[in-house]
C-alpha cells in the first residue's frame, strides 16, 4: 500500500515495470527525464551514482533498471523529496536508491568529494529574471527557474562529486550550450558526447543532452539526432522503446 497525498496519483514507468508518485500541482516528470536517464553512462555491475535535482525521483527509478550501482537522489524541496522516497519504498528499491532532502550547492560536503562514477542532472532551465514565464506553483517555479540553483552551480557540484574519469550527464535547452560548455571546462569537465533532440524532422532542436568526463581529453562527438514525433504525430520508434520498452 502507498499513502497518496492531495492530488497525487500513481503512474507507471512501463519500460522499467515500476510505479511512481506524481502530482499535477507539485511535480510530474517530462520526456527530458526519460532521455537523460537513458543517455547517461551507467556502471552496470556496481559503482556510485548521484542524481542532482531529482524531483520526484524519476531519474533514479529509471536508472535502477540499468545498473546494480547505488544511487543517491538530491532534492531541495521537502515535498518532492518525500514523494521520491515513497516511490522508492513502493518499488522496494530502498537497498539501491537513497533520497536526500538537501541543497545541490555544496552537497559534496555532505555525501563526499570525488567518490562518484556518474552524476546526472536535469537542472532548472530558465533564468530567474524571466518573471513572465514563472509558474503559478512554487514547486514548479523552483524546479524550472534558476531561483535556488544556477546552471554554473549545478555543474560545479557535479564536478565536486565526480572521481577523476567520472562522467557528468546533463539535459538542457540548446540555447544554453555555450554556457554549459563554459561551465564544464571551468570545473574540469570535458564535454565528450552531445545529442540534440528535435520535436520532429524539419523543426529546430528543443532539447540538448550532453556528457562530460572529469579531467578528460578534448574529443567531442556529436551523436545522430533524436526525433520525438513522426509527421503523423505518433512517437518515433526510438522514443516508443524508451517509454514503453520492447514490444
Amino acid at each position: 500500500m502507498v499513502n497518496l497525498q492531495g492530488d497525487e496519483r500513481l503512474d507507471y514507468l512501463l519500460a522499467e515495470d515500476l510505479r511512481i508518485i506524481q502530482s499535477p500541482s507539485v511535480f510530474s516528470f517530462s520526456l527530458d527525464a526519460v532521455l537523460l536517464a537513458r543517455f547517461a553512462y551507467m556502471p552496470i555491475r556496481g559503482g556510485k551514482i548521484v542524481d542532482l535535482c531529482t524531483g520526484n525521483g524519476v531519474i533514479p527509478l529509471f536508472m535502477s533498471a540499468r545498473t546494480k550501482g547505488k544511487i543517491i537522489g538530491i532534492e531541495l524541496q521537502e515535498r518532492l523529496a518525500d514523494m521520491a522516497q515513497r516511490s522508492v519504498v513502493l518499488n522496494h528499491l530502498e537497498e539501491q536508491i537513497t533520497i536526500k532532502n538537501g541543497n545541490v550547492i555544496g552537497i559534496a560536503k555532505d555525501i563526499g568529494y570525488e567518490l562518484y562514477d556518474t552524476v546526472t542532472c536535469n537542472p532548472p532551465y530558465f533564468p530567474a529574471n524571466e518573471a513572465s514565464a514563472r509558474n503559478k506553483s512554487e514547486h514548479y517555479t523552483i524546479a524550472r527557474h534558476e531561483v535556488e540553483l544556477t546552471l554554473d552551480q549545478a555543474v560545479k557540484s557535479a564536478s565536486e562529486l565526480l572521481k577523476q574519469g567520472g562522467k557528468a550527464a546533463f539535459v538542457h535547452r540548446p540555447g544554453r550550450l555555450l554556457d554549459i560548455v563554459t561551465s564544464m571546462r571551468q570545473y574540469r569537465l570535458e564535454p565528450k558526447r552531445i545529442r540534440f533532440v528535435y520535436p520532429k524532422e524539419g523543426k529546430e532542436a528543443n532539447t540538448l543532452l550532453i556528457e562530460a568526463i572529469k579531467d578528460g581529453k578534448p574529443n567531442l562527438k556529436i551523436l545522430p539526432p533524436l526525433y520525438v514525433y513522426r509527421e503523423n504525430g505518433e512517437y518515433t520508434e526510438e522514443v516508443r522503446q524508451l517509454l514503453y520498452g520492447e514490444e
